[in-house]
């Protein structure tokens, strides 16, 4: 199947999922993760008006982003950061995911050079307390969001979670809820959070039963990742 034949499946999952569990029209953004994918499958998914592309590294996001110039995609960054890595992120992101310290946040917001356009921010929780995983503690979130909350040129919008893998559907919505929890908490706090990055492939409907706002979705929409990532087109 085409690429554009899955991201109308991949909508179809989407707004059946919003129906089922009682969320909003609509109230579900598909952000198309396109790591390691050559540059015709990025260009047949903005082809299908598929906007929103996600990215792990930052030097391909840069090599993409040069060679699809002429399109108007919202570039979301969503892998690890290092700190010197943030300059080329802070230019063409307009979404970062990944937010778990407060250096990293630092550096993004005085490397901004779109002054009038504020990076929005998700912070990255760990939420199963995995060793393998990124993500702040959840513990250390209100005081993450609370230091982020006061730089200039970042709009602090939410909290992105990749919990561990299940299979369950049951235990899925567990780790999403907990997710979900905390961005309350944040909220009673005083915060004005809006956005849940969470869920993927497998297990999206549990996110969205949840209060996921913006989906991850790279397989289901791409297929298998090449195994070395191709630029050329």
């Amino acid at each position: 199947m085409s690429i554009k034949d899955n991201l109308l499946i991949i909508g179809e999952r989407i707004r059946a999922a919003e129906a089922k569990y009682g969320r909003p029209a609509g109230s579900v953004k598909l952000l198309a993760v396109s790591k390691h994918q050559p540059i015709f499958a990025l260009q047949e998914a903005l082809q299908a008006e598929q906007w929103a592309l996600g990215e792990n590294y930052v030097q391909e996001m840069a090599e993409k982003a040069q060679h699809l110039a002429d399109y108007p995609i919202e570039w979301h960054f969503i892998g690890p950061i290092q700190s010197n890595k943030t300059r080329p992120i802070a230019e063409l992101a307009t979404w970062v995911h990944s937010v778990d310290r407060l250096k990293i946040a630092e550096r993004l917001s005085a490397q901004n050079p779109k002054l009038d356009h504020a990076i929005q921010i998700c912070l990255q929780v760990n939420i199963s307390a995995e060793d393998t995983k990124s993500g702040a503690p959840a513990e250390k979130i209100l005081e993450l969001a609370e230091a982020v909350q006061k730089l200039p040129n970042l709009q602090l919008r939410g909290l992105m979670a990749i919990p561990a893998a299940e299979e369950d559907f049951a235990k899925q919505r567990q780790a999403f809820a907990a997710v979900r929890a905390l961005l309350e908490s944040l909220n009673k706090q005083g915060f004005q959070l809006d956005t849940l990055s969470m869920g993927m492939t497998n297990d999206l409907e549990a996110a969205i039963a949840e209060g996921s706002s913006i989906v991850r979705i790279g397989t289901a929409i791409f297929g298998a990742r090449p195994s070395t990532m191709r630029i050329r087109s």
